[in-house]
């Protein structure tokens, strides 16, 4: 059996696909925006505190922003890897001018830009670890890890797999039962559709498998501090 295709650079670095997103930020945000706001509460500093926090694979910055509103004193640092995604989101942080920049940063290296200071206060991330493979998930999370201050947080919004395939139907029934047209979608995706399809479930795994090599990162306090079928919000404190 031939390996499956990482198409993860093909996707986030097309031009088409950006616009796409672009398009639907309305829909992203009635789906995600719940999510991106407990991210920024879940971060322990008081609301007119200053600090630094990194969003890695930040895309156009929809979490950033919701951490940005609710401290209104923090000073962001997003990283992604595409340039098409930095460039449209520099349109929408634009209101946020002075308080964020972009940094160029490919996750599936270990290679850390020299631009993302050696330690910040916080960092996030939203739907974006699951696009690593399993060595990367363990050591970028081990080098999150190292770019904290001690005692600062990482918290982590991301999909995952289901270990048993029962538990895997009952998510799939669900999501058709809220979003009847789910099923339908399912059969009749574009090329285009299916291309994301594939390389959104392509390295996905348990939460459990996560939580161990978050774990063995050396992260304390760790904790699934939300969840819903596929989609969780897990974090730990740098000791």
């Amino acid at each position: 059996m031939e390996s499956p295709i990482d198409t993860n650079a093909e996707i986030w670095k097309s031009e088409e696909h950006v616009r796409s997103r672009t398009a639907r930020a309305a829909e992203r945000e009635r789906k995600n925006g719940a999510q991106w706001q407990l991210l920024a509460e879940l971060l322990p500093f008081g609301v007119d505190e200053s600090f630094t926090f990194l969003d890695l694979g930040s895309g156009t910055g929809s979490a950033a922003r919701k951490i940005l509103d609710l401290f209104p004193n923090a000073t962001a640092i997003l990283s992604d890897f595409s340039p098409q995604m930095m460039a449209a989101g520099e349109e929408e942080m634009a209101p946020y001018s002075g308080r964020y920049r972009y940094v160029e940063f490919d996750m599936s290296t270990n290679a850390w830009p020299a631009a993302i200071p050696h330690t910040v206060d916080a960092v996030v991330s939203s739907m974006c670890i699951h696009h690593m493979p399993d060595h990367r998930k363990a050591g970028l999370f081990a080098e999150i890890l190292e770019h904290l201050e001690p005692g600062g947080w990482y918290f982590n919004y991301d999909a995952v797999s289901a270990a048993d395939p029962g538990v895997a139907a009952v998510w799939e029934r669900t999501a058709d039962r809220r979003d009847p047209e789910e099923a339908y979608k399912r059969a009749h995706r574009t090329a285009e559709d299916q291309a994301r399809h594939e390389n959104h479930v392509l390295y996905l795994v348990p939460l459990a498998q996560q939580l161990e090599c978050f774990a063995a990162a050396g992260f304390a306090d760790i904790d699934v501090y939300w969840k819903q079928l596929d989609d969780v919000i897990y974090g730990g404190r740098r000791p």
